[in-house]
């Protein structure tokens, strides 16, 4: 893809992409990334993703895995157009981190609109994407983006499905 004039694309990380510098500022962020992030990978528990700039550098990253949610933890007026089924599918968006000199250039937009739409392409059932915002920053950043707000856990942000399908239309 071509994001002003530059040649960007999100590919599943592996052994080529070097995760040794990556530095985002949240250092909680950047040692799964360094450290946990292939492990996950390779024991299929989370599904990391990289921005890969046209320098061939590791711009940011994403993980996406499953996830469940409780009815009664969704919103009113949400859960009340559910079946009620015990548990909903949902995709949970695990982290998602920006190269600090990158940072403001609109890359962690870039990623999240990956994000969002490999999880409506795939062929598993999801209700929704879910965020569990690290700070204020993030958590404003998500609902400029449409999430919304779960009513006893602000930090923690869904989006429906059918929302995603609509901006990719």
């Amino acid at each position: 893809m071509v994001k002003g004039g530059e040649a960007l694309r999100v590919e599943v990380l592996g052994p080529q992409h070097d995760r040794s510098a990556f530095e985002s500022g949240v250092e909680a962020l950047d040692r799964y990334f360094r450290v946990q992030a292939g492990q996950d990978a390779r024991k299929k528990l989370a599904a990391p993703f990289v921005l890969i700039l046209p320098d061939g550098s590791v711009g940011g990253y994403y993980t996406l895995s499953a996830t469940a949610l409780s009815l009664c933890e969704l919103p009113e007026p949400t859960a009340r157009r559910l079946p009620r089924y015990p548990l909903i599918p949902a995709t949970l968006l695990g982290r998602l981190a920006v190269e600090r000199k990158h940072q403001g250039k609109g890359y962690g937009r870039f990623l999240l609109a990956d994000a969002l739409f490999r999880a409506l392409r795939s062929e598993i059932a999801s209700f929704a994407v879910v965020v569990d915002a690290k700070d204020e920053a993030a958590r404003r950043f998500y609902e400029r983006e449409s999430f919304l707000p779960f009513p006893d856990r602000p930090m923690k942000l869904f989006l429906p499905m059918a929302e995603i399908a609509r901006l990719f239309d």
